[in-house]
């Protein structure tokens, strides 16, 4: 649970206190954080008692289009019911029956009624989660229906995505994500459509994930396919306020986006500006989602984390209804451009994982062209040192 200022409401540290210190050193000094952050089930257990208990992304607003619209996505260690109601507002409930429990929909199942009803024993709900039947109770010990709505959460849909709040008690969610929003405006992914997902299982920690988004060191040795589009050794992250951290590289001379030939089968994203037609922004939102931006769509990762050493990751990729309308649009050159390289990374994270469990790994130190990895894993140790995570101190690594 989070705290009334967003900090994690358990405050014992889940790593020693030397090796949170080493990670809290200045960048140059520091070192990652050690081994049992990625392996240890007692650290996965705070993680999700603190971490997976505030704001995250649970999926797309446009995937609850019209009202009745339910669907029950993965969020932390459960999964959450959307609703879209009579009224267009997007409300999130506990996806659990308040008779017995059971699932309103299976994690990931979506439907549309005029109800929301419970598969099990058929009580069934309105729209905005009040009980208004349970067969078999008419009259029965004195049951009052008022008394057993489906269990609300704090829902707010943001540029076209879903973020839920478990706890209830997580800052306004425009001061969590702060400055993020400015970085989102051009591509506004709020009006694409999202045209292609895959769903990956990577047998690595969730942060190892979001670790290697953050850097492109480890681009030449395996991203070749990669490399041929966007130099790796160009761009640079940014310091900035809210729960989140990015960068941005170039596209090379003469090539349109990042594909396996560098073209594009879709149209540039209406608005943007010469430069951002020319450049990828990767974008990582603590503590689940990853936002990259490209010239003609914007590619999403979404993840759940199953265990110390496994990740559910869903890759959706979105584009301008200006190309996804056209007949035979295909939104294959990049799709299979990033299945490629997610496979990549993937690969590389389940490896780092094994290393991480080998009982003979110690924590690294960071080169200079690892500031984004910094400033998530300072993000990550401040967490588990009871500090905020949307606030970062006011130096900015060097």
């Amino acid at each position: 649970m989070f705290s009334q200022d967003g900090s994690p409401a358990d405050r014992t540290h889940p790593v020693p206190e030397a090796a949170l210190e080493a990670a809290l050193a200045p960048f140059g000094s520091s070192r990652m954080l050690p081994p049992e952050a990625y392996t240890s089930p007692d650290v996965f257990a705070w993680e999700q008692r603190n971490f997976f208990t505030g704001w995250q992304c649970a999926g797309f607003a446009a995937d609850l289009d019209g009202p009745g619209a339910q669907r029950a996505e993965p969020v932390g260690s459960t999964s959450v019911l959307l609703v879209r109601g009579k009224d267009g507002v997007l409300r999130g409930f506990a996806n659990t029956c308040r008779h017995r429990g059971h699932e309103i929909l299976p994690c990931g199942g979506a439907t549309t009624r005029r109800s929301v009803v419970c598969p099990y024993h058929a009580w069934s709900y309105t729209l905005e989660g009040d009980l208004f039947a349970a067969p078999g109770y008419d009259g029965a010990f004195d049951f009052d229906a008022a008394q057993f709505p489906l269990r609300a959460l704090r829902v707010q849909e943001w540029h076209g995505y879903v973020f839920v709040d478990l706890s209830g008690q997580a800052p306004p969610l425009e001061e969590y994500l702060g400055a993020l929003g400015d970085r989102l405006a051009l591509h506004r992914p709020e009006r694409l459509v999202v045209a292609a997902r895959h769903t990956y299982v990577v047998r690595a920690n969730w942060k190892t994930i979001s670790e290697n988004y953050q850097e492109c060191y480890h681009c030449p040795e395996i991203h070749p396919e990669l490399c041929a589009v966007s130099p790796p050794d160009s761009g640079e992250n940014w310091y900035a306020p809210g729960a989140w951290v990015g960068g941005w590289m170039d596209i090379r001379p003469g090539m349109a986006t990042m594909s396996l030939d560098g073209h594009s089968d879709g149209v540039l994203i209406p608005g943007l500006d010469e430069w951002s037609s020319t450049r990828v922004d990767y974008l990582g939102v603590f503590p689940n989602l990853l936002v990259s931006t490209h010239p003609d769509y914007v590619m999403t990762h979404r993840m759940a984390p199953l265990g110390p050493n496994r990740t559910w990751v869903e890759c959706a990729w979105s584009f301008p209804v200006e190309a996804t309308s056209r007949p035979g649009f295909d939104p294959a050159y990049a799709v299979d451009f990033w299945d490629v390289t997610n496979k990549q990374d993937w690969a590389a994270c389940e490896s780092v994982q094994r290393g991480m469990e080998s009982g003979l790994a110690s924590a690294g130190p960071l080169s200079p062209q690892e500031d984004g990895v910094y400033q998530f894993v300072t993000m990550v140790a401040r967490g588990y040192a009871g500090q905020p995570v949307h606030v970062k101190p006011e130096a900015q690594p060097v």
